[in-house]
C-alpha cells in the first residue's frame, strides 16, 4: 500500500506547503515492477476524469485514488495497472488525470503554479512537471506532466484562469512562469 499523506486544503494552504506535500507524497515504484500481463482490467478513464469498471462509474474516490497510484504508461503508449504480481490493461480516452483547480503565487519569473488533480494529487508546474499546449482542430488542449509519461488534461475553467493571468502580465508571448520555466499558452 503506498504511503500517502492526506491532501492539504488546496484553497487555504500556501504554495510552499503544497509543494512540500507533493514532494513527500510517496508512490509505489511501478516502473520497477515487471510482472506478466494478465489481461484487461475492464476499466476505462473517460476524458472528463471519471473512472469506470465494466461500464459503471467507480463511485468511491478512495478507490480511484488507490488505482491511480498503480497506473503506468508503457513504452508503446498504452496504460496498465501494475502490482508486483500482475499487470492489467486499462483504457484511457485522453489523459488519465484532470487538473481541476489552480493556485498561483508570485508574479513574472517568481510565479509558482500548483494544480490539484481529480485524484487530489497536487502538482507544481516546473522542470519535472511541464505544461504543454496541443492545438487540435477543436482548439487548444493544455496538459500537465504528472509523472513518468502520465499527463493531466487541464480542464477549461483552469485553462481560462491561466490565460487570464498570462494576459494580465503582458509578456511578449502569452504564457506564464513557474519554478523558473516559461510555459507558452498559445501559438508562437
Amino acid at each position: 500500500m503506498p504511503e500517502r499523506n492526506p491532501a492539504p486544503d488546496f484553497a487555504a494552504t500556501s504554495l510552499q506547503d503544497i509543494a512540500r506535500y507533493a514532494a513527500e507524497n510517496r508512490l509505489p515504484p511501478v516502473e520497477a515492477w515487471n510482472p506478466p500481463h494478465c489481461g484487461d482490467s475492464l476499466m476505462r478513464i473517460a476524458r472528463d476524469g471519471t473512472w469506470y469498471h465494466e461500464g459503471s462509474p467507480i463511485g468511491r474516490p478512495a478507490m480511484v485514488r488507490l488505482f491511480s497510484t498503480i497506473l503506468r504508461r508503457e513504452s508503446d503508449g498504452s496504460y496498465v495497472l501494475v502490482t508486483p504480481a500482475e499487470k492489467l490493461t486499462i483504457a484511457v480516452d485522453d489523459a488519465p488525470f484532470l487538473a481541476v483547480e489552480l493556485r498561483s503565487e508570485g508574479e513574472g519569473r517568481n510565479r509558482r503554479l500548483a494544480f490539484r488533480l481529480n485524484t487530489d494529487d497536487v502538482i507544481v508546474a516546473g522542470p519535472d512537471h511541464p505544461l504543454e499546449i496541443r492545438n487540435d482542430a477543436d482548439g487548444p488542449h493544455p496538459y500537465l506532466e504528472v509523472r513518468r509519461g502520465l499527463k493531466a488534461l487541464v480542464n477549461r475553467p483552469v485553462y481560462y484562469e491561466l490565460v487570464e493571468l498570462a494576459l494580465a502580465e503582458e509578456n511578449e508571448r502569452v504564457g506564464l512562469w513557474s519554478e523558473g520555466l516559461f510555459f507558452p499558452l498559445g501559438d508562437e
